[in-house]
């Protein structure tokens, strides 16, 4: 599902916090790989639009996982993933992550992405 963002100070606003989200949601993976059972690798793809994906492999299965779909989650109030077709979602910006002086709530960008990676795996049916 790809985000709709509703204005200009929105757009601002995810310009602002989609890279440390990437960073952020990223760190947290590997942590989060350190401890557990799945072996990750990363994958660029370029088709029908550029992405970056976790392939992770436990035994015989393999999944993947869009790295930008996690950063949506953390950036964004209330977005669901869906796997069907591709259709545009309406987002708005969990302002939270921006602190008082327009610049990024490390902090609170960091307890966010660690909560979605974590539930990220939780959902894999093995942490």
């Amino acid at each position: 599902m790809k985000p709709k963002l509703k204005d200009a100070i929105a757009w601002q606003q995810a310009e602002l916090l989609m890279q440390p989200a990437l960073i952020r949601v990223i760190d947290n993976i590997s942590k989060h790989l350190e401890r557990s059972s799945w072996q990750g690798d990363y994958r660029e793809e370029q088709f029908p639009y550029p992405t970056y994906k976790l392939v992770l492999k436990l035994g015989d299965r393999t999944l993947e996982i869009d790295l930008w779909e996690l950063c949506y989650q953390v950036c964004f109030l209330e977005y669901h993933l869906t796997h069907a077709k591709p259709q545009t979602q309406e987002v708005d910006i969990d302002t939270s992550l921006i602190a008082e002086n327009g610049e990024v709530n490390w902090q609170r960008l960091d307890e966010k992405s660690k909560t979605v990676v974590q539930t990220a795996f939780k959902n894999l049916g093995q942490e």
